[in-house]
């Protein structure tokens, strides 16, 4: 690539906020040069396990996030603000439009700001614990079109509120579902425990590899559809699921990995601490009316020792863990299960290096990997790796 090429890409992609927000760490790179980057880290955190397979990108990698948050503060002024907080602070880079983000979602924002001092409404204050409008978040599903707008305010009361829902869906009708959301804490935490469903069910649902998901303000679900199906696509070809398997899904959250497996295995089971999301694991089963597969609240790790120690088996597990990988506790518990194959989907290959360096010493061995680019423009890697017993 020549040099004026490069510079002309460079200066296309180049975000008037890139300074300020922190949040696409290589967008000043070429797609193709942000792809390599990516694959070579992988390549030299996990190389040494086995190849590595060219990493799998995005052929439009830009509005990919189906989950928008913007925060809400005033100027000293007293103009009210929304986008995201800045890098290792919590002063908020003012934000209209974003280029990964969905346009929709950002649409929506916008209007709700602009329409916030018709109705008096004010933006809340960090600092001094006042206010009404903390956060708003957007979660749009990608193949039904569904769109939930949480608004996350600081108090109950919601001066009116009627009025402002009804000018709302005027401008917007393509809205699903409103949701307010109580958050009076100090906290760093965006939503807090009380709901109330001010139009629509509370909720949207969305497809993802032939099935059906239902999505609440608290749910986690993936934020690249188009990605997260190749993802699973190629976690599900690492499987190679034949119909006789008994099927682990730990950290399996509201249950999507483990109902897709399904269809394909003879029995998933689903593990997961958080009893909201095995709440909504269990309705995302019902709705696909899958009935091999069943979920449970509870320590994943514990749980196969459990299982183990019950003679019980596992042919498969799948793991998803969060950034900061898996505890040795939750990796001896995999080994004392003794599943023939672990297909482990990680957002992190410096901590999955160390992961799989422990499970290689107690037995497997690590046969692929994969990188999936899930979030274009910045550093972050998904990465599958596919391993079996070998004694």
């Amino acid at each position: 690539m020549n040099d004026k090429k490069s510079k002309k890409e460079q200066k296309t992609s180049f975000c008037p906020v890139a300074g300020k927000c922190g949040g696409c760490q290589l967008q000043n790179m070429t797609y193709e040069r942000q792809l390599g980057f990516k694959e070579a880290k992988v390549v030299k955190l996990l190389g040494k396990y086995c190849h590595v397979d060219n990493i799998i990108g995005m052929e439009h990698p830009f509005h990919y996030r189906n989950k928008v948050q913007a925060a809400f503060g005033s100027t000293r002024g007293g103009k009210i603000i929304s986008g995201v907080y800045q890098s290792k602070s919590h002063r908020i880079v003012c934000i209209d439009r974003c280029r990964i983000e969905d346009r929709k979602a950002d649409e929506i924002i916008v209007t709700i700001r602009s329409m916030m001092p018709k109705y008096r409404m004010t933006a809340y204050n960090e600092d001094r614990g006042t206010g009404f409008l903390r956060h708003v978040l957007v979660k749009r599903g990608f193949k039904s079109g569904e769109i939930m707008v949480v608004l996350v305010t600081g108090t109950v009361v919601f001066p009116g509120k009627n009025a402002f829902i009804k000018e709302l869906l005027e401008i917007h009708p393509e809205i699903t579902t409103i949701v307010q959301n109580i958050n009076n804490s100090d906290t760093s935490m965006v939503l807090g425990e009380t709901e109330k469903v001010l139009y629509g069910k509370g909720h949207i649902n969305d497809s993802l590899c032939g099935c059906v998901f239902g999505i609440s303000p608290k749910s986690f679900y993936q934020i690249n559809p188009i990605q997260t199906e190749k993802l699973y696509n190629k976690a599900m070809e690492f499987a190679n699921l034949t119909g006789k398997e008994t099927v682990i899904d730990a950290y399996c959250g509201i249950g999507t990995i483990g109902i897709v497996a399904a269809k394909e295995a003879k029995q998933v089971i689903g593990v997961e601490l958080n009893r909201d999301a095995v709440h909504d694991a269990i309705a995302n089963a019902k709705l696909n009316d899958t009935k091999n597969i069943r979920f449970y609240c509870a320590d994943a790790g514990e749980f196969m020792v459990d299982m183990a120690s019950n003679g019980e088996k596992a042919d498969i597990v799948f793991m998803d863990p969060p950034r900061a990988g898996s505890d040795k506790a939750f990796l001896s518990s995999v080994v004392t299960l003794s599943p023939k194959k672990i297909v482990y989907i990680s957002c992190n290959p410096e901590t999955q290096a160390r992961d799989l360096s422990f499970l290689v010493r107690n037995g497997y061995k690590v046969r692929k990997i994969q990188p999936v680019d899930m979030f274009p423009h910045t550093a972050h890697v998904e990465c599958i790796a596919l391993l079996t017993r070998v004694k």
